[in-house]
């Protein structure tokens, strides 16, 4: 006669049930997407993936037998499934790694400190590894490949800073300084047609932003740098616990990249070889960014503020020499250009035509202007109301 199992032993075997059963889920579905992809890559990636969750399940079903609960049971997919589109089954998967994420972190608070505990965190380890760097993929399209890729691996960011560097911040600046401070001086010039006030009301309009834009730009690049320490860190933590997941997972990211399995896994021992190697090279593959591109914040700062202040002069400078109507039509004529001029430039910087990227920036600063002088009419008019 079984012995009854008492509360605790009830609910975790519930657990490692539920937890078999999400895993067996996964894997399902990756033989499914496997069945259904027509890239041979992918095929082979996917298959991957599917024995993956079924080693998870499989280290599932053993503790439950541990714990004499006999064999835990999987009913399989329905026939409803088996009729899903390739593009529904990729949004599928994705839904159930958000799902599983979501119980292994509950999962966590049930089950106390020990090996229980550090087999879920192992085990949600991989799941998010793969998830980051290969999971995501599935979602896209094929003819997307190559943009994909970089969007996976969060290069596209990467590139762009290193390539445009203290010139992206400027231009960035002072797109900022010029589009407040312009909204800043046509609000106030329709509030009053005191060109002093409109132009005093500008110029600390402007030093603020410049402080705030230096400080914020100050703490950013420092919250990044502490940020890309603490993920290399802990990058060189999982290649010193499982160095073997680590180059699987190296290996993939480059059979993704379009080497074929063996040359991937070629690549991956040469570089496995040298510890200080295989750590950058899982650095820029897998984050992104190279270990030694910091920033310095003050530099930062220093560019964010001097291009928010230019930025935000440029509207002030005909009330140096007009006012009333005239020193407002200038300043608003000023303020266009500068808007176009900012907006071309930023196609530096981004893959739109400067043409195209001066009109938007242009756009944009008309509507601030006539959004922020009505809003100081309106003012004015209820105040006299």
């Amino acid at each position: 006669m079984a012995v009854p199992m008492s509360p605790a032993d009830e609910t975790m075997r519930r657990a490692f049930a539920e937890s078999y059963r999400k895993e067996e889920e996964a894997a399902a579905f990756y033989e499914l997407a496997a069945r259904v992809e027509q890239d041979p890559k992918r095929k082979e990636i996917l298959k991957k993936l599917e024995l993956i969750e079924r080693e998870h399940a499989r280290v599932w079903a053993t503790k439950l037998k541990e714990m004499g609960a006999g064999s835990p049971r999987f009913e399989g997919l329905s026939q409803l499934a088996n009729e899903m589109s390739s593009e529904e089954i990729y949004r599928k998967l994705d839904e159930i790694e958000q799902s599983n994420a979501k119980w292994y972190e509950s999962l966590r608070q049930l089950v106390p400190e020990g090996e229980i505990r550090e087999l879920i965190e192992q085990i949600d380890e991989d799941e998010s590894n793969h998830d980051a760097t290969i999971r995501r993929f599935f979602t896209m399209s094929t003819e997307h490949l190559a943009e994909s890729l970089q969007r996976i691996l969060g290069r596209e960011t990467w590139h762009k800073r290193a390539s445009t560097g203290w010139l992206g911040d400027a231009i960035y600046g002072v797109n900022d300084g010029l589009g407040a401070i312009f909204g800043i001086i046509a609000g106030v010039a329709g509030y009053t047609a005191n060109s002093h006030t409109v132009l005093v009301s500008g110029f600390f309009g402007a030093v603020a932003s410049t402080l705030s834009m230096g400080a914020g730009a100050w703490l950013a690049t420092r919250s990044e740098n502490e940020l890309h320490h603490s993920e290399i860190e802990h990058e060189r933590r999982e290649i010193k616990e499982d160095p073997a997941l680590e180059r699987e997972e190296l290996s993939l990211l480059y059979q993704l990249k379009g080497f074929t399995q063996a040359e991937a896994e070629e690549i991956t021992e040469r570089l496995a070889v040298d510890e200080d190697q295989f750590t950058k090279a899982m650095i820029q593959e897998e984050l992104g960014f190279q270990e030694d591109a910091k920033g310095n914040p003050w530099t930062s700062a220093a560019v964010g503020s001097l291009s928010t202040f230019i930025g935000g002069v440029l509207p002030l400078i005909p009330f140096l020499f007009l006012s009333g109507v005239p020193g407002m039509v200038a300043a608003a004529i000023v303020s266009i250009l500068a808007h176009f001029a900012v907006g071309a430039a930023k196609s530096i910087v981004t893959a739109r035509s400067w043409w195209a990227s001066g009109l938007e920036m242009t756009a944009a600063g008309i509507i601030v202007g006539i959004v922020s002088y009505g809003i100081g009419v309106l003012g004015t008019t209820l105040i006299h109301v």
